[in-house]
This record gives structure tokens, sequence and C-alpha cells, in this order.
């Protein structure tokens, strides 16, 4: 058996989310391969090269790939994939947007967001927000997963030593192409790899307030900035910070919840956090169940007072 790694990638360096992608197709028994897909990517595979136990990389350069269109991308994975027992993308919006096209293509049931191998065919994912585990046990002669990369350890990024395999790329689909994209900017860590976030919800009560109370703190301990859906809806933070099921989903080292109460679908984005701290008014609040410290305290003068004490 050997697996497949669809890397994720910037076409100079490997996000985070391979690392966590390599070791849940370690689990899967046999060799790990990595797929680097880009343009001007030799330093991504490089990279990609160094990544503990994976054993060899394929890059494919193509101006086509240069973006990561879902369909070109699509096409180099289906290029190879006889090769291959499983096929493992991050479950990111790159990742959940190539996967599903391949399976079809090669008529097998994706296997969508695992957090565990049981065995070479057997996986665990969540189900119903995370209130519950499925056990899913696949048949298909080749398996197209996407990994839930808080579940899995990421590899180290260092002492691999892979042979770099250069292959020709296909032709250009011609069914989409790339306009133009708007990255924001911000100095903070990215949501989904910091290890400390700061999140605040509906009870700081305007987008002024939210900067007001959120941002000293996070400058304090050099955290990302997160969201509740309901904070997102109301206007007070960008949805681009919006942890949860229709959103982010994170496992920091630490996770400072702020005025949120804790609704399912939040607590399905955060509730892997190594350690979580709920700062909430309301001692029914939701949130104080999966928190490790509880704070039952105004959050306008609970913070404030602990960006002075730090």
């Amino acid at each position: 058996m050997t697996a497949l790694v669809i890397a994720e990638h910037d076409n100079a360096t490997i996000k985070g989310a391979t690392l966590n992608t390599v070791t849940a197709a370690a689990a899967c028994g046999g060799d790990v391969h990595v797929l680097v897909a880009g343009h001007n990517a030799a330093a991504a595979a490089a990279a990609a090269a160094q990544i503990a136990g994976v054993s060899k990389v394929i890059h494919v350069d193509s101006q086509s790939l240069a973006h990561a269109l879902a369909e070109n991308v699509a096409a180099e994975v289906l290029a190879i994939a006889a090769h291959y027992s499983h096929i493992l993308f991050p479950a990111t919006a790159g990742g959940k947007n190539v996967a599903p096209r391949v399976a079809a293509k090669l008529d097998v049931a994706q296997i969508s967001d695992i957090t565990k191998v049981d065995a070479p065919d057997t996986f665990e994912r969540p189900i119903y927000a995370g209130n519950a585990i499925a056990t899913v046990q696949s048949t298909d002669g080749t398996k197209v997963i996407t990994v839930r990369t808080t579940g899995f350890d990421a590899a180290a990024s260092s002492g691999g030593a892979a042979a770099v395999e250069t292959t020709v790329a296909q032709a250009d689909s011609g069914k989409s192409s790339f306009k133009g994209s708007e990255i924001a900017k911000n100095d903070r860590p990215e949501l989904t790899a910091a290890k400390i976030i700061v999140s605040g919800g509906r009870a700081l009560g305007s987008a002024e307030k939210f900067n007001e109370v959120m941002t000293p703190l996070a400058d304090k301990l050099g955290a990302a900035i997160g969201a509740s859906r309901a904070a997102v809806d109301a206007g007070y933070a960008a949805n681009d910070l919006q942890v949860g099921q229709t959103g982010k989903i994170v496992a920091p080292q630490l996770y400072i919840a702020c005025g949120i109460s804790g609704a399912i679908q939040h607590l399905a984005g955060m509730k892997d956090s190594k350690v979580i701290v709920a700062i909430n008014k309301d001692p029914e609040a939701p949130i104080f169940s999966v928190a490790d410290f509880g704070l039952e305290a105004d959050l306008f003068s609970a913070v404030p007072e602990l960006v002075r004490s730090l």
C-alpha cells in the first residue's frame, strides 16, 4: 500500500495542513508520497522532500497550476491515482474543492473529515457537529480522504530526505480561469495555525467594542483573533475570523472565549483546543461545559483586568 498526500502550498513553502495530512497518511500503512502541483514550485517540492516520513515527492510544474484551480489539480491527481491505495487531502477549502472531483472520476465514495485511522480501511469522523463519532469502513480499491488537521499531530518539517521526481503536467482543462484575488493582510498568526487564539462573541455588542476589548488581549499574548458566528453575522468581526462548524476548525494550545455562549456549531470548531478558558457572565452558558477554566464575570471588566495583569 502506498498513500498519496496532495500538498497545500504557495509555490514557495508547504502549508502546515500538509504536515498533519502526512501523519494521517502514515497511519494508513505503507509508503507516503507527496504531490506538489504548482508553478515555479521547486522550493515547495524541496520543502516537501524534507518532511519526515515522506519517501517520494512528485513535482508537477505548469502555468496552469499556478493558482491551484481545482479542475487542473484534480487532473494531475487522476493521472497517477492508479498507483495509490489512499489519496489524502487536507480538509481545507482547497482540499475540499479537489477531493470530490477526484472521488467522482474514480467512482468511489469520498471519506470526509477523518480524525483517526483505525485500520487501512477503517476511519473515524465526527458527525452531528462533533457530538458523535462515526466509524466508516470502505471497500473501495482507492480511498479518497479529507483529513481534519486538528485530529492529527503535524509531521516534522525537517529530517526527511525524499527523492523528488518531476513529471510532465496534464493539459489545462480550460474549464476555469483565475481572475484575481483579494488577500486579507494580517500581522497576526493565521487562525488555523495559531498556538493561542482569543475569540469574541455577540456579547461584545459592536465592532468598536470587539476591537477595543479583544485587540489588547491578543497583542499581549501574541495571539490570533477569532469570533463566533453570531459576532460575524452581527458585523462585529470579519467573516474570515469565524471559528466553528461553518467557519474554521482550530485546535490551539490555548483558546480564550470571551462573551461566547457556546452554541453547538461553535464548540464543534474549537473543542479540541488543548486548554480552553471561558469568560461569560451567564453561569449556564454551554461554553463552560467544555472549558478547562471558567470565569463567571462581565467580560468588559474581566478582560481589561487580565490585560493589565499580563
